[in-house]
């Protein structure tokens, strides 16, 4: 019987040390706990600022555009035959009156002969009606206009001259030559093959390129001539070409828009029909200018941080009047009774998760 309370209190002391040393643990585990938060130190928010000053402001309009060659012309035979010669490649430059190819037509070349010939002979019988009329031979100075016009009908002058002209004429058809400087596009035949009745190529001068495009009405009053724009190609819109607004056309259209026209000058990167952006741009001086990092989202308003000396970060409720790519004109949101002045030092960096009155470490 003893041996069973013996063991029975050996056990109730094996318990009470254990709890004891668990509680132990658990008051040195509090005492950590309270040093670690007697040691927290609140987190300081790294940002860079700027001073708030008024300065120029390039307010855009945004578009899209189709480049059109400044000068470009169809050519075509005004005869039918097999083509003889073709002197260009596309993409070729060519010089005004350069021969872009020719069809064989050699009926044409012998009735051209017969009617030189025809006018030579004609020639002759007008001198000699003359000379019948007491004139001197081969000199017409003398001879008065009406009768003149008399003899060059009865020799048959007018009607050879008229013959050769003609002929001419017929024998040019056959031969397509470029109307001014330009590139070479759109020949689809080649020699011996059958000219075609529409058009054989396309002489295109991109050296200057229209860009028409669209703006809403609201937007007339934005725009004059000679406005820059800048024109980005979709194909690579890293590059960017400046121009100036030629034409605005004075109508509005039945989808409430204003069609304008602007000239670019082509550096040979630019070809026609190409798809691009057009950017207007108009300076708007005095503005109150920051980057479009500076401006976020609280109580679904746009806010700009200032940063005060005591290194705090404050939220200023703001009204955005204009944007472009880079920047925003902002004002003071009059409804919020915010402020804003120059002089302010407003965060552009470093402000998406900030509060107001955080605490804030400027970068130098």
């Amino acid at each position: 019987m003893n041996m069973v309370k013996n063991k029975i209190l050996a056990s109730i002391l094996a318990c009470g040390l254990a709890m004891m040393a668990v509680a132990c643990g658990g008051n040195k585990k509090t005492e950590e706990a309270k040093d670690e938060k007697l040691s927290y130190t609140p987190q300081v928010n790294e940002v860079t600022v700027m001073k708030l000053e008024r300065t120029d402001f390039a307010r855009q309009l945004l578009s899209n555009g189709k480049l059109v060659a400044g000068k470009k012309s169809a050519l075509q035979f005004r005869t039918t035959g097999k083509i003889a010669a073709i002197n260009v490649r596309n993409g070729e430059y060519v010089s005004a009156g350069s021969v872009i190819a020719t069809v064989d037509r050699p009926d044409l070349k012998l009735s051209h002969e017969s009617s030189r010939l025809s006018l030579q002979k004609a020639e002759l019988d007008l001198y000699d009606f003359l000379v019948g009329q007491g004139y001197p031979a081969g000199d017409t100075t003398s001879v008065p206009a009406d009768m003149l016009a008399m003899a060059k009908m009865k020799s048959g002058y007018s009607a050879a001259k008229n013959d050769l002209a003609r002929s001419s004429y017929e024998i040019e058809g056959a031969i397509l030559r470029a109307p001014f400087v330009g590139r070479v596009a759109g020949i689809k035949q080649k020699p011996f093959d059958q000219a075609p009745s529409d058009v054989f190529c396309t002489i295109v001068d991109d050296s200057m390129l229209e860009v028409d495009f669209s703006v809403m009405e609201s937007e007339y009053s934005f725009l004059s001539l000679g406005l820059p724009v800048k024109v980005r190609p979709f194909a690579d819109e890293t590059k960017e070409y400046s121009g100036k607004v030629t034409a605005i056309n004075p109508l509005v259209d039945e989808k409430g828009q204003i069609s304008v026209t602007a000239q670019v000058r082509n550096d040979g990167s630019l070809i026609d029909g190409m798809n691009v952006r057009v950017i207007v741009e108009r300076m708007i001086p005095g503005q109150l200018v920051v980057p479009r990092s500076a401006v976020v989202i609280r109580d679904n308003l746009d806010v700009l941080f200032t940063c005060t000396d005591d290194g705090k970060a404050h939220w200023t409720y703001v009204t955005i009047l204009y944007s472009n790519g880079e920047s925003y004109v902002v004002e003071a949101n009059k409804d919020r009774n915010a402020e804003l002045n120059e002089g302010d030092q407003v965060i552009v960096s470093g402000n998406l998760n900030l509060a107001d009155n955080s605490d804030v470490l400027v970068k130098r």
